[in-house]
């Protein structure tokens, strides 16, 4: 991890801390050979030419930057946390109701290629 990202985690606030730090340990446990690099000013996760972003928003975590149909079906079964951009948007409440799995799914369908 780069100074940019590591000065971009170290600012992430208290509350949402515990969450971001959630999804890092699982793309990183899915995919330890992905770089973490500053990209639109966020931690993008990057593997050969796939990129997962994962960023802050006042809630909790965004997560977005997997090619259509390529999210596992994630927002199919949680249709509640997608945007109309398709990003995810992930509050520590909701996190709290989904699996470890369910996010490494996620994580693998994104950056598998």
């Amino acid at each position: 991890m780069d100074d940019a990202v590591r000065d971009y985690v170290d600012a992430i606030a208290p509350e949402h801390r515990p969450l971001f730090d959630r999804i890092h340990r699982l793309v990183l446990e899915a995919h330890p050979d992905a770089s973490v690099v500053l990209s639109y000013q966020m931690p993008t996760y990057r593997v050969g030419r796939r990129r997962l972003f994962v960023g802050l928003w006042k809630h909790g975590v965004s997560i977005y930057g997997w090619e259509q149909g390529g999210d596992a079906d994630f927002t199919a079964r949680r249709p509640e946390l997608k945007t109309s951009t398709g990003t995810i948007q992930v509050r520590p409440d909701d996190a709290a109701g989904i699996s470890d799995d369910e996010f490494r799914d996620l994580v693998r369908a994104a950056l598998d290629g």
